[in-house]
This record gives structure tokens, C-alpha cells and sequence, in this order.
């Protein structure tokens, strides 16, 4: 675990009497409650956007054949999408991607009784994804779009030649991604007539929204601990990978990553 002693964590912080910790409490609640307002009005603006319809007809791998993205919804009018990484040839899925679904299993219950479907969508073969789902022990729906461009229209995977000009549309802007994969999540509505409208994605730190574990460390007082890096979730491995009673402690030197390959996908 952390090398940190007890007094040295004291010693970073103020302590002070009961009475003095409440009225500093008090008023970070204040600061509190200003963001939980401010996230339900921005969630308010979110469900206002307007609608796209789906034209296009993608097609995927799933273990009960080939399916429409229509037919990815089950018995559920919404659908929520998980962008997972993990490309053909690729060994294992993303780090990263696998932290965010350690959180799915236990959603999906809920989800289902507010309408809403989840699957996760990657463009490795179906083989490969549900040896991995095995592995690491998860049951969501997980499918593959390795039959259509649906990837690629949604801003998640990146052609060799988009990467060589060294920077690729993602997150609603051009930029450098050191990988030909990306993670995101996308939001689905499908109406009575059975046409499908895309919604809302998020890419970018916006996919926090489905690490819970995330929530909790911000209320700590060490927070999230990681390094002001471009790849702060460095120290997250796949479930089964972490040594057992050990912190991450990330090496001073920069690892050098291919980019044909995920970035964080190393074993």
C-alpha cells in the first residue's frame, strides 16, 4: 500500500476543533449543492437537444446472429452504448474501457426498469470480445461492428491514414489520439414505428459517467492520486491484473506506446 505515514498526511492538513470542521463544512455544502443544481440543469439542457434519425443500415456480430442496431434494444425504447475498445487483433480490451464495465452489471437491473437497454460495442470479432466477457466475469451484452462502419461514423475508431496525419476528429474536435481506437458513449431512442434517433455521445472525460469508483475516490482526501500525465488512469488495470496489496506506483520515465496499438492495453 502507500509508503505515506499517518503524520505525514496529517501534517498536509489543517485540524482543527468540532465546531470549526462543521462551519467549514457547512460551506462547502453550500459550494455542493450549487453543482448538484448545476448538473441537473445541464442534464435538463442534455435531454433537450435535438434528435438525429439512423438511415444508415448497421449490422452486428452478436451470439444470436447478425442484428440491426434497432434490434440492439431488446424490449427497451433507450439504449445506452458503451464505445469499448478493443480492435481486431488486439489481445485484450482496454484497461480503461474494462474499469468503466466493471461497473455495468450491477446497473443493468435498474436500467431495465427506466426503459433503458445497455450493450457494449467493439470492433474486435465476437469471438474475441466474449472470451475476454468470460475472463473478466461480466454478463452485459457485448456485440461486434466489425461487419459495418458504425465505428468509424461515431467517431471511436480511426483509419491508419487519419492517424498518420497526426491528428483525428474526436470529441467533437480535431486533435492528436495516440490510439486507433477510442472510448465513448452513446445514447439511443427508438420509437414505436421502430426508426432510431441518436440522442446524446460523450467522449473524452466524458465517459466517467460510468465510473462510480471514480465518485467515491473524489470524496477521499488523497482523490484520485494520479500523475497530471495524458494518460492519468495509468495505474487502472484489468480487474484480474492488479498485485494484491499494492498501490500502482507509476515509473518516473515515459513509456513509450505504439500507436497502432491501444495505449493502455499492456498486460
Amino acid at each position: 500500500m502507500s509508503t505515506i505515514t499517518p503524520q505525514a498526511d496529517t501534517a498536509a492538513h489543517r485540524v482543527v476543533s468540532d465546531a470549526n470542521w462543521t462551519e467549514q463544512r457547512r460551506k462547502l455544502l453550500e459550494r455542493e449543492k450549487e453543482l448538484t443544481r448545476l448538473h441537473d440543469q445541464v442534464a435538463s439542457e442534455r435531454r433537450a437537444l435535438p434528435w438525429r434519425r439512423i438511415t444508415k443500415p448497421y449490422l452486428f456480430d452478436t451470439p444470436d446472429g447478425p442484428r440491426t442496431l434497432a434490434q440492439l434494444f431488446g424490449d427497451r425504447r433507450q439504449l445506452v452504448l458503451q464505445h469499448f475498445m478493443f480492435g481486431p487483433g488486439w489481445e485484450q480490451g482496454c484497461p480503461s474501457c474494462s474499469y468503466m464495465a466493471d461497473h455495468t452489471d450491477g446497473m443493468t437491473i435498474h436500467l431495465a426498469h427506466r426503459d433503458i437497454g445497455f450493450v457494449a460495442v467493439s470492433r474486435a470479432p465476437l469471438p474475441d470480445l466474449l472470451r475476454f466477457r468470460e475472463r473478466m466475469g461480466w454478463k452485459f451484452d457485448w456485440v461486434s461492428s466489425a461487419p459495418s462502419d458504425f465505428n468509424f461514423d461515431f467517431g471511436v475508431s480511426f483509419t491508419q491514414e487519419e492517424l498518420a496525419t497526426g491528428e483525428v476528429l474526436y470529441n467533437y474536435r480535431k486533435g492528436y489520439f495516440p490510439a486507433e481506437e477510442a472510448p465513448g458513449i452513446s445514447v439511443f431512442f427508438r420509437d414505436d414505428a421502430g426508426d432510431v434517433f441518436h440522442t446524446y455521445s460523450t467522449f473524452g472525460r466524458g465517459v466517467e459517467a460510468m465510473m462510480g469508483a471514480y465518485v467515491l475516490m473524489d470524496l477521499t482526501p488523497k482523490g484520485r492520486d494520479e500523475r497530471d500525465v495524458f494518460y492519468k488512469m495509468e495505474w487502472v488495470r484489468h480487474h484480474d491484473r492488479y498485485e494484491p496489496g499494492r498501490a500502482f506506483e507509476p515509473a518516473p520515465e515515459k513509456v513509450a506506446v505504439p500507436v497502432a496499438a491501444c495505449p493502455h492495453c499492456e498486460a
